[in-house]
């Protein structure tokens, strides 16, 4: 009996029996709702939903020519038309933060405010998210009710509009990757940005794999190699022009050796907002607070409004 070959693009996609409706021919609940949303979080429309079985839209280039570097480059993995439908969703229906918190250098203590705004949704890998609003969380192993006083912050269930994208994410990750936290960062103008940083966090455990998704304004992506000893201080840093729905997965060693950012930039889209949605996996509850107090904290709930064409504190 002879077998037609896959191609790539049906690789991604999970063989049915019987084809599956699309989106618009299967009820839904038109939000995700949860206790610890500052709102309930709308569902994604059919004409974004739909799209997403046939992601990823490009095959992704691999870079692998510096050391520790291991990259898979999306360009995209969404198309433009719905990567644009996407970044006005989420800008429109998510809660967004602008965090403030204090570091310490020796005797010294800092406020930082955080120069964009911020989400997150998500739980470490010793808990578990239930059905049950009056037990929401659980032990991963013991499926008993965890303690209130694991946490510092409430962790919240990812929604299902972030959901679906990161089961697509996931799906072209290779190596059966599984992320457990959505990070959203929101970029109003050129002048909002994140400093050179690596997410090496023992956290996340060894080698972590982290996807990068853009969406809206294109903006630079910086990496650099570490300062080590014995590395060739010629080393070319990297340069990419993320566009909308471009995606970057970062792996292997990478975290432990580069530093990436996204610096300030005048011109061109810098008074157009953008996107970044990244997904990671936290193993111990350190990674929970940490995520929590830097893209959370306990400062006021911002909300974009059409009207006005900016973040507004949410009513």
């Amino acid at each position: 009996m002879n077998m037609a070959k896959r191609t790539l693009e049906s690789f991604y996609k999970p063989i049915s029996k019987p084809k599956k409706p699309r989106v618009e021919d299967t009820p839904q609940s038109s939000y995700s709702r949860h206790p610890s949303y500052p709102f309930p979080i709308a569902d994604l429309p059919p004409s974004i939903a739909n799209a997403l079985p046939d992601l990823p839209a490009t095959t992704p280039r691999s870079i692998t020519n510096q050391s520790h570097l291991d990259l898979l480059y999306y360009q995209p993995f969404i198309p433009q038309s719905t990567a644009r439908e996407l970044f006005h969703f989420l800008r429109r229906e998510l809660p967004f933060y602008r965090v403030q918190y204090t570091i310490r250098r020796g005797p010294n203590t800092t406020q930082i405010n955080t120069p964009r705004f911020t989400t997150v949704f998500g739980v470490d890998d010793t808990s578990l998210f239930t059905p049950n609003n009056d037990c929401p969380l659980v032990d991963s192993k013991s499926h008993t009710p965890i303690p209130s006083t694991k946490y510092k912050y409430t962790p919240r269930p990812i929604p299902a509009c972030l959901d679906a994208l990161r089961q697509r994410v996931e799906a072209a990750t290779p190596d059966g990757t599984r992320y457990n936290f959505c990070l959203v960062n929101y970029y109003a103008t050129g002048e909002d940005s994140i400093s050179y940083h690596s997410d090496d966090e023992r956290f996340l455990g060894p080698n972590p794999c982290i996807a990068s998704l853009s969406l809206g304004a294109q903006r630079d992506f910086l990496m650099k190699h570490k300062p080590a000893e014995g590395v060739d201080a010629a080393r070319v840093p990297i340069k990419m022009s993320l566009g909308s729905g471009d995606m970057v997965v970062m792996r292997g060693e990478t975290q432990a050796n580069w530093l990436h950012s996204i610096p300030k930039r005048k011109g061109c889209e810098a008074h157009r907002g953008r996107i970044n949605i990244t997904f990671r996996r936290a193993v111990v509850p350190g990674g929970t607070d940490n995520y929590y107090n830097y893209n959370v904290g306990e400062g006021k709930v911002y909300r974009w409004s059409e009207e006005e064409g900016r973040m507004v504190e949410a009513c």
